[in-house]
């Protein structure tokens, strides 16, 4: 897939009589040796791990870890408390997207094609993605052509009921049925993510609802990852059932089925290692440890969770589409969009594939990775008060 450059905003227009276009991919993430998935699966001695030292290129980690060794517990979040968080998360995103939309349409004295076209562009730059930009703008002009738009208030109003209803499509948190014990929560991604951090922040969550939960080191492959997992439950009593480095991921993940089984854990949290998706014998093994954990029940996992660095732009829909084919996924998890521009890429997202988008994280402590709320989410993007106070800051 080649990588495009916006062009000039009168060829944009251009694509809207039939043209078609590709969807832009980041560079591809570095390469990772394979790691080996046994069939014979060895017996492993089950316990609590108490690691002394972490060992982590993951800052999120020890975030909220007090001297006491134990986690804090953050106060309830009031939900404008969060809108507050949510909407310094977004900052870049906003600037890049919610602000420049904004000044462009609502500084126009009328809508012609000149702005439509330059409007077209900008979705485009803040990493919408060519198709669901194609799909907006579609929708946009044919609104314009009825007469239904009269001035670019109307305009900017439609814009935004087009921008949230692809959102709210996949708006759809995580329900953990206590009735499915444990309840298998299998998280994926490439490397570098923040899937390890996500497990221990998703752990702590479930744990403050009053559910029990268990940990399976599966990322056997970086020692880093099994240590850091470590540490969370060391420090906040969570069961984490771990191997050596190098073990066998897929006994590691069997082994856990069968403790959290016989404890009747409510929510077991399978890390996996992180695999380059474009490397098929890798998927294949990810394939092999879900068959492996169906072995127990055939129903597992009941959610497959894939972690995304929302940095990355549009080479998330790359991410999406192999792990999708590969283990079939029901949920997405946004990581670091406090730290990018890219925040757009959740609309090609959801306009591609439907599938729920569960948490995002804004932040690096415990409390910031939040479920996924579509109306939030566009307040906090389009604020207008916050963009008009950046603009005389900057």
């Amino acid at each position: 897939m080649t990588q495009e450059t916006p062009k000039a905003p009168n060829k944009f227009f251009r694509w809207f009589k039939g043209n078609s276009a590709q969807t832009p991919e980041s560079d591809k993430p570095k390469e990772e040796s394979s790691e080996q998935v046994l069939t014979n699966l060895p017996e492993i001695q089950v316990k609590p791990v108490m690691a002394e030292a972490l060992v982590s290129d993951d800052k999120a980690s020890m975030v909220a870890i007090e001297e006491e060794g134990t986690l804090s517990l953050p106060e309830p979040i009031k939900k404008t408390g969060f809108f507050s968080k949510l909407k310094q998360g977004l900052h870049k995103t906003r600037e890049k997207m919610g602000g420049g939309l904004a000044t462009l349409v609502l500084g126009s004295k009328k809508i012609d094609e000149d702005l439509l076209e330059e409007l077209e562009s900008q979705l485009i730059m803040a990493d919408v993605g060519v198709q669901t930009t194609q799909k907006i703008m579609g929708n946009l002009t044919k609104q314009v052509a009825r007469k239904e738009l009269a001035n670019p208030d109307a305009l900017w109003r439609a814009l935004k009921r087009e921008l949230s209803g692809l959102l709210e499509n996949v708006d759809q948190p995580l329900i953990i049925d206590t009735t499915k014990k444990p309840y298998v929560i299998l998280m994926v991604g490439v490397n570098g993510v923040g899937k390890t951090t996500t497990i221990g922040k998703l752990a702590k969550r479930y744990q403050q609802q009053g559910l029990s939960v268990m940990l399976a080191a599966g990322d056997t492959f970086r020692a880093a990852a099994v240590e850091q997992l470590q540490v969370w439950g060391e420090r906040n009593h969570i069961t984490v059932v771990a191997q050596h480095t190098g073990a066998d991921s897929a006994s590691v993940l069997f082994d856990a089925m069968q403790s959290a089984q016989a404890k009747g854990v409510d929510v077991l949290i399978a890390d996996t290692a992180g695999r380059l998706h474009t490397k098929s014998n890798l998927m294949e093994e990810l394939i092999k440890v879900k068959r492996v954990m169906q072995k127990l029940d055939a129903a597992v996992p009941h959610e497959t969770l894939l972690v995304l660095d929302a940095g990355t732009g549009q080479n998330a829909l790359n991410q999406v589409e192999h792990f999708h084919k590969a283990v079939g996924l029901t949920g997405l998890a946004l990581t670091k969009l406090d730290g990018t521009a890219k925040g757009g890429v959740l609309f090609s997202l959801a306009d591609k594939f439907a599938i729920p988008i569960r948490f995002i994280g804004v932040g690096e402590g415990i409390d910031d990775l939040r479920p996924f709320d579509s109306k939030q989410f566009i307040e906090a993007l389009f604020d207008q008060e916050t963009n008009t106070q950046e603009s005389i800051e900057s």
